[in-house]
C-alpha cells in the first residue's frame, strides 16, 4: 500500500479536528518536540527518502497539526505515520526527551477510531488482531494450514496457474513472504523445568505468538540454557501473545485483553523474573504500566510484571551465567534489534555473552542503529519500504564477512533470513551467512562439553 492511500477519511473536511476519545496522545507529550532536527539522521526512513515528512519531527508536525484542527486525518497524512517503523531510534537522540513510541502508538490508535480503511485493510485487521493473534490455538491452526499450503503441493500450483495474481491482497506478495516454520511448535501448557544444580531463580518464560511458530528451536534453547544455569523454568498456562503487534498498529484494547492474561498467568507462580526470548515482548511488556494507566482492576499487577520483566541476554549476565568451556570456532557479526537497542537499552549483555565463547570472533557491523525494516507487521503493510531497508542491512552484514549474524528478536530474524538471500540473488552470488540467535549460540557452545 502506497503512503499516498492508506485509508480513507470519514465524514466531510473538519469532522475530527484534533485528536478526541481514548487513547488520545497527551498534550504534555505532544508539545516536547521542539523541531531540533537531531532525530533526522536516527531515523531510517528519513535516511531512505530525504523527506521531511517521513522523520520523526515531521510526523510530529502532523500530529500538531491535526491536534489543532489545521488538516484533516486525510489519506496523505495518515500515510506518513503508517510508514513510521515506529523502531524509536530517535528517542536516543531526542535532547528533549520526546517519547515518540508512546506519540505514535496513540496516533495509530486515533486513525484507527477516526478514519475507515479499505474492506481489504478492515478484514486484515480484524482477522490477524482481533481473531488470531488473541488466540493461541487459532495461531497454531494458521501454522498448521501454512505447512500444508507449502508441503502439499499447493503452493506450487497457485504460483504456476497465476492464481495468486488473481487473488486480492496482494497474494502473490504475501505468498513470496511466507516464513519458514519449525517443524514442531512451542506451546505452553504449564511446563516445569527444574534448575541443574543449585536453584539461583524461579521465572517465568513467555512463549510468545510468532516466535512459537517460527523460532520454537531456539525457545527449546533458552530453557536448556536457562536450567544450565540454576534457573526454573515454568512455561505456565494461559498466556498468548504479549500485544505488542496489536499496540504499535492502534489496537490497544485488544492488546490490554490479551496483556490480561499474561498478567494473570505469570504472576500465578510467583516468579522472581519474567523472561523473553524476543526483544519487541520483552519491551512491550516491560511497558505494560503505560499499557493499563487507568485500568483500576490491573494497574497494580501490570506494573509488577513490568518490573519483573527481563530480555534472555539481560537475565543471564544479572545470575552469572556460566561460560562455555569449549571452542566454537565462528565468525559472528551481531545486529542489535532496536527494540532491545532503542527501547530496552540492552547493548552489552548479548555481546558480553558472545565475547564469552570460547574461539567465537566477534566484528562490529556498519550502520548497526538502522532498523532492518521488519518491525512487526511492517514488513506486509508497507513492504518497499521493508525491503528497502532489509537489503540495506543485509549488505552490511554481508561486508562484514561473518559466517554469522546473530539477533535477539523474532521479526529481524525472518527479516535478516529473507533478505540475505534476495541480496546473494541479486548480486548472482551464493549465500553463505547463517542467521542465529545469541542463545542458539551459546546453546550450541554449551552442547559441545
Amino acid at each position: 500500500m502506497s503512503p499516498d492511500t492508506p485509508s480513507e477519511s470519514v465524514g466531510p473536511a473538519g469532522t475530527f479536528p484534533g485528536f478526541s476519545g481514548s487513547h488520545a496522545p497527551q498534550e504534555s507529550d505532544l508539545y516536547k518536540c521542539v523541531h531540533c532536527g537531531f532525530c533526522l539522521q536516527a531515523c531510517p526512513t528519513y535516511l531512505e527518502t530525504g523527506l521531511e515528512a517521513e522523520s520523526p519531527r515531521g510526523r510530529i508536525a502532523l500530529m500538531k497539526a491535526v491536534n489543532e484542527g489545521r488538516l484533516d486525518m486525510t489519506p496523505s497524512v495518515v500515510g506518513h505515520w503508517d510508514l513510521c517503523l515506529q523502531c524509536r531510534a530517535c528517542e536516543l537522540s531526542c535532547p528533549s526527551g520526546v517519547e515518540y513510541g508512546k506519540l505514535m502508538e496513540a496516533t495509530r490508535a486515533q486513525v484507527e477510531q477516526h478514519t475507515t480503511r479499505s474492506f481489504t485493510e478492515r478484514t486484515a485487521r480484524s482477522v490477524g488482531y482481533q481473531t488470531i493473534l488473541p488466540s493461541p490455538m487459532k495461531l497454531r491452526m494458521v501454522g498448521n494450514a501454512m505447512k500444508f499450503y507449502k508441503k502439499s503441493g499447493m503452493r506450487t500450483i497457485a504460483r504456476g496457474t497465476g492464481l495468486l495474481k488473481l487473488l486480492p491482497g496482494e497474494a502473490d506478495i504475501a505468498d513470496e513472504y511466507l516464513p519458514e516454520l519449525s517443524k514442531n511448535f512451542f506451546v505452553a501448557k504449564g511446563q516445569v523445568h527444574p534448575a541443574q544444580g543449585v536453584r539461583k531463580a524461579k521465572v517465568a518464560m513467555l512463549a510468545g505468538c510468532v516466535m512459537a511458530l517460527t523460532h520454537a528451536e531456539t525457545l527449546e534453547a533458552t530453557v536448556r540454557v536457562l536450567t544450565r544455569n540454576g534457573i526454573e523454568v515454568h512455561v505456565t498456562g494461559g498466556q498468548g501473545c504479549c500485544g505488542a503487534l496489536n499496540t504499535h498498529s492502534g489496537e490497544p484494547d485488544t492488546a490490554i485483553e490479551m496483556a490480561k492474561k499474561n498478567i494473570d498467568s505469570f504472576l500465578s507462580i510467583q516468579p522472581d523474573a519474567i523472561v523473553s526470548a524476543s526483544a519487541g515482548c520483552g519491551a512491550a511488556m516491560k511497558d505494560y504500566g503505560e499499557l493499563f494507566a487507568g485500568e483500576a482492576g490491573y494497574s497494580d499487577k501490570a506494573h509488577q510484571v513490568a518490573e519483573l520483566t527481563k530480555d534472555i541476554h539481560e537475565l543471564l549476565v544479572e545470575y552469572d551465567f556460566e561460560a562455555p568451556t569449549k571452542s566454537l570456532d565462528v565468525t559472528v557479526t551481531y545486529q542489535d534489534a532496536c527494540h532491545l537497542l532503542n527501547v530496552q537499552r540492552i547493548t552489552d549483555a548479548p555481546r558480553a555473552i558472545l565475547n564469552s565463547i570460547p574461539g567465537l570472533k566477534l566484528v562490529d557491523l556498519g550502520e548497526p542503529a538502522v532498523c532492518c525494516g521488519s518491525a512487526g507487521t511492517y514488513s506486509m503493510t508497507q513492504r518497499e519500504m521493508s525491503a528497502q531497508l532489509g537489503k540495506r542491512k543485509a549488505r552490511n552484514v554481508v561486508a562484514t564477512g561473518a559466517d554469522i549474524v546473530a539477533t535477539g528478536n523474532p521479526g529481524c530474524a525472518m527479516q535478516l533470513d529473507f533478505a540475505l538471500t534476495q541480496v546473494a540473488d541479486e548480486d548472482s552470488n551464493e549465500r553463505t551467512t547463517k542467521v542465529r540467535y545469541v542463545v542458539d549460540l551459546l546453546d550450541k557452545a554449551y552442547a559441545l562439553e
